[in-house]
């Protein structure tokens, strides 16, 4: 492995951290809070620490998916850790492990939260734990690359070891322009819902917060009350809109954005994202309709749970836990089944869903027509037999992550449901769970051994498995 340039580029990564933890100590000065010298000093030792990894640049500038898989792996955790100690050190949420939970499921878009009372954190801490989401959605590698050149050209490693789903595709040929595209339609979203947020009566920092958590898929609120406090139809359909927005393959919006909305149409992955959003819509209105008086209100309470869950962002606007439990399913089969490769959003990922699915029919029918020609295809293309390994092996890794993490989580001694829902919002990047970790709940109660095995199945779950599980193996430890 180039040590020197995996050095060099985890030292920007620092240096980036350091520079966007500027931003919450502006927030404090603003609203003249006392945890704006904690956040500056913090930010001032990651500029300083970074300052001194990357000193000075290597001269072999060359690395491959083996350093990109280990680069995004190590940051990811490092974020995490020095993400989390303003919290630790303002004394907002004085234990480590619940404040490594928190960021961890903030730079992963999660929305788990360890805090009963939200409430009490500053406008500084609500700013930077929402901020997460937002710089973790896109990707802290992305973010990195679009903004900072790390002079090589196998960049692109990096990005395809970071970006969520089986194919990863460039916009344009180089890997920072690429990332930059991606920034700048991400932006204009953020912009427009801020905007739009902002006509439906909600204040400023309030609308800034809410895009972030919705454009990162992942749903921290700022308040106790959540969206709910707002009791706006309007404000909910905004979110509702972006939250399905950003669920979608960026690469189609860079295309719609272009002005190429019938190529947009006709992508098989889209189709079947939003068949299975209307579908689920439908099935869960007809099923909630009685506890809501209406099919107008059901619809309204169906949509957004639905539009929330399949996009791993985690927003709630009622207590789904008292949903019937054929609604309830519904939504535990959405958190597995994901958003769009290339989104913001967690889960499997539906592109992957349709490919197994498809891949199972054509073993069917290789046993029935044992001499024909037998192929999977996808988006007009046939898929290779590398492509469905590939998607084969991350599933079966996924399952045995899962499994791992719900013998541990078990200990607890906790309900299956509860620890069944804990491991499938983390894993999948979801955030509320069921009963004890249900939309009106938290995972605060949990032992800190709990805390830590989910924090690994956030990290596991948003980085789709292979970065983290490799640092773990012997092999890849060998030159």
């Amino acid at each position: 492995m180039n040590k020197k340039m995996i050095f060099y580029i985890i030292g920007k990564i620092l240096q980036v951290e350091g520079i966007l933890l500027l931003l919450p100590v502006i927030v404090s000065l603003i609203y003249q809070e006392q945890v704006t010298r904690i956040y500056g000093v913090i930010a001032l030792l990651l500029l300083v620490l970074g300052s001194l990894i990357s000193r000075s640049a290597p001269r072999d500038k060359d690395f491959f998916i083996k350093e990109g898989l280990f680069i995004v792996g190590i940051s990811w955790f490092l974020m995490a850790v020095f993400g989390a100690l303003p919290l630790v050190f303002s004394g907002e949420i004085p234990h480590f492990v619940d404040a490594f939970f928190e960021i961890v499921s903030g730079f992963t878009t999660t929305g788990a939260t360890v805090l009963s009372d939200i409430d009490q954190l500053s406008h500084a801490s609500l700013f930077w734990r929402s901020f997460t989401h937002w710089v973790g959605g896109m990707g802290i590698l992305v973010f990195t690359v679009a903004f900072i050149p790390l002079t090589s050209g196998r960049t692109m490693h990096i990005l395809k070891a970071e970006m969520p789903g089986p194919i990863v595709g460039k916009l344009v040929s180089k890997a920072q322009v690429t990332a930059q595209i991606l920034y700048i339609l991400y932006g204009a979203l953020t912009l427009i819902e801020v905007l739009l947020l902002l006509v439906g009566g909600m204040p400023l920092f309030d609308s800034l917060l809410t895009t972030f958590s919705t454009a990162g898929t992942g749903g921290f609120t700022m308040s106790n009350a959540g969206i709910i406090g707002y009791h706006s139809p309007y404000i909910e359909g905004v979110l509702t809109v972006f939250m399905i927005i950003f669920g979608i393959n960026f690469n189609l919006i860079y295309l719609a954005a272009l002005g190429r909305g019938w190529l947009v149409l006709k992508n098989e992955e889209l189709r079947w994202y939003l068949g299975i959003i209307a579908t689920s819509t439908v099935l869960l209105t007809v099923n909630i309709r009685r506890l809501y008086g209406s099919m107008g209100e059901a619809f309204r309470y169906a949509v957004f749970q639905v539009a929330s869950i399949i996009t791993t962002t985690g927003f709630a606007t009622t207590d789904y836990d008292q949903w019937p439990m054929f609604a309830q399913n519904v939504l535990l089969l959405l958190m597995f089944v994901g958003a769009s490769a290339g989104s913001t959003g967690g889960g499997i990922k539906v592109s992957r869903i349709v490919m197994v699915a498809k891949s199972g029919l054509k073993e069917i029918k290789r046993m029935l027509h044992p001499h024909g020609v037998v192929t999977v295809d996808f988006e007009g293309a046939t898929v290779t037999a590398r492509t469905l390994n590939n998607i084969h092996s991350y599933l079966l890794l996924y399952a045995l992550v899962f499994c791992g993490a719900l013998l541990v989580v078990s200990l607890e001694n906790l309900d299956f449901h509860t620890t069944f829902s804990a491991v499938a919002t983390t894993i999948n990047n979801v955030g509320p769970g069921f009963n004890g970790v249900g939309p009106m709940k938290n995972f605060g109660d949990l032992t800190a051994l709990s805390k830590y095995t989910l924090a690994f199945t956030m990290l596991a779950g948003r980085l789709e498995i292979f970065p983290v599980l490799l640092l773990f193996s012997k092999y890849f430890w060998q030159e």
